[in-house]
């Protein structure tokens, strides 16, 4: 389904997303990222810096976060802008599941040049991960 301009209203709620971060993927991330830190995957030296476990890469969960704006509007080259700013670790704690983050998106505003800003959400649990975050996005006419 591809989204028209004429569609989109202020308010429109996309459709959320809970996506799991598990140990493997920050493993994953780190390599392909080159962000080897390792409060990202060592228990002792996160706990040793104050946090409570191994936390996610911020750019992973960015990276995660847009894909509620790509997956509405089904080309992820629409977004022509996009960013946030981290608020919050996610935890991830060395079980199979992970931590799950609920991503949202909400249509701000309708631009006079036919783009649409979504401010977008991230909880884990009940902690807001992300702030200020938000894209523009160019929706087909």
């Amino acid at each position: 389904m591809t989204i028209k301009l004429s569609d989109v209203t202020v308010g429109l709620e996309l459709p959320p997303l809970d996506l799991a971060f598990t140990r493997a993927d920050l493993v994953a991330y780190a390599n392909a990222s080159g962000d080897m830190n390792p409060i990202h995957q060592d228990e002792v030296v996160a706990k040793s810096v104050g946090l409570p476990d191994v936390i996610a890469h911020g750019m992973l969960t960015m990276g995660r976060a847009i894909r509620v704006v790509t997956d509405w509007v089904g080309d992820p080259t629409a977004v022509i802008d996009y960013s946030v700013r981290m608020t919050r670790p996610v935890v991830v704690p060395n079980t199979a599941g992970g931590s799950t983050v609920t991503f949202t998106g909400k249509v701000a505003q309708i631009n006079d040049d036919g783009t649409v800003q979504v401010d977008l959400g991230a909880v884990f649990g009940d902690v807001k991960v992300l702030g200020l975050a938000k894209a523009t996005v160019r929706i087909a006419q």
